[in-house]
């Protein structure tokens, strides 16, 4: 087992697990927290965070129990 095989990010590996797709390139959906343009189309459904305010959160539910 190669570590590609262990650690799928692609295109397919997202819509399995529900992550939204990256961003080929702008218009860009800007981060619900600080409106910094975040990694995701701005024709994303949901909550869209940039990556600084997706790591804080990470870390604030992963210290919340």
């Amino acid at each position: 087992m190669s570590e590609s095989d262990y650690c799928a990010t692609g295109p397919e590996e997202r819509r399995r697990t529900g992550q939204p797709a990256e961003a080929d390139g702008p218009p860009y959906a800007e981060c619900v927290l600080c409106r910094q343009p975040t990694e995701y189309p701005e024709t994303y459904k949901g909550v869209t965070l940039c990556p600084v305010c997706e790591w804080q959160e990470a870390q604030r539910s992963a210290c919340s129990g």
